[in-house]
């Protein structure tokens, strides 16, 4: 199963690693298809940016928009158009967005992939009939979904990165190979990677912020910071604030009591 549990206790957060000064970061975990969550979201990280001294603000997006939530297609469409407010908004491409473009080739293997692991979901959101979707074949799927999905969508997911480093963080979607310096890094590790990377508590350079290893609430580690909380299903979609030495989590719950917390750094 996907689903981990944090194995050490979360350790105070490292003194000494910090966000270029004037500048202020927010990450969000992975929303897969939760666009209910992801525009609470939003809506907290504007309260919040706004209720702070004045800074220039970087979003990050970590990835694994799509799949298993119901609304895979609104939530591109929302992510596409957080650069209008929010200019320095940078997209990370996940395992899920990788499995979703393959898709979109008409290969009905990939197809057959795409759906196993949660894609029949992001495929229903653009198909748009439950009812006709339940009757068409793999083959079918494969010849007709990427008429489905706009040149935009597949634009906006293919421009996306697979590490952004901001002060003494980095970014990535699934974590990094422990050993392998940064730039060195493959991209099936940058998106895919788990256990070698979670169960290393070595010093990686830089802090790994990364989401697709889901927790029951975020997993702060000496060497990391998972902040996957799995939306999908558990209804609650983690964000991160970064500043200075300093850090705080923002939560957006489906039940509307959204919460931030800080945790000075």
């Amino acid at each position: 199963m996907f689903w981990k549990r944090r194995k050490n206790p979360a350790p105070s957060a490292p003194r000494g690693h910090e966000i270029p000064a004037g500048r202020r970061v927010y990450a969000i975990g992975d929303i897969h298809g939760r666009d209910d969550l992801f525009a609470e979201m939003i809506d907290l990280i504007r309260a919040d940016h706004a209720a702070r001294e004045a800074a220039d603000l970087t979003l990050v997006l970590l990835g694994d928009l799509v799949d298993r939530g119901p609304e895979s297609a609104q939530v591109v469409e929302r992510a596409m158009h957080l650069r209008d407010e929010f200019p320095d908004t940078r997209l990370l491409i996940g395992n899920h967005e990788e499995c979703f473009l393959a898709a979109l080739t008409g290969d009905v293997r990939r197809v057959r992939y795409f759906m196993r692991i949660g894609g029949d979901a992001t495929i229903r959101s653009y198909w748009g009939d439950d009812e006709d979707f339940e009757k068409v074949s793999f083959e079918e799927v494969a010849e007709r979904l990427p008429a489905l999905v706009p040149t935009s969508h597949v634009d906006f997911l293919g421009g996306g990165e697979d590490l952004v480093e901001i002060g003494d963080y980095a970014f990535v979607h699934a974590g990094v190979r422990p050993g392998v310096p940064l730039e060195k890094q493959a991209l099936s590790d940058l998106r895919w990677i788990r256990d070698e990377f979670l169960d290393d508590l070595g010093d990686h350079g830089k802090i790994i912020v990364h989401g697709h290893s889901i927790t029951n609430e975020p997993d702060e580690q000496a060497n990391r910071i998972g902040i996957d909380v799995g939306a999908f299903r558990s209804g609650i979609l983690a964000g991160m604030g970064l500043e200075a030495n300093h850090r705080w989590f923002l939560f957006a719950r489906e039940n509307d009591e959204n919460e931030a917390r800080a945790d000075a750094a």
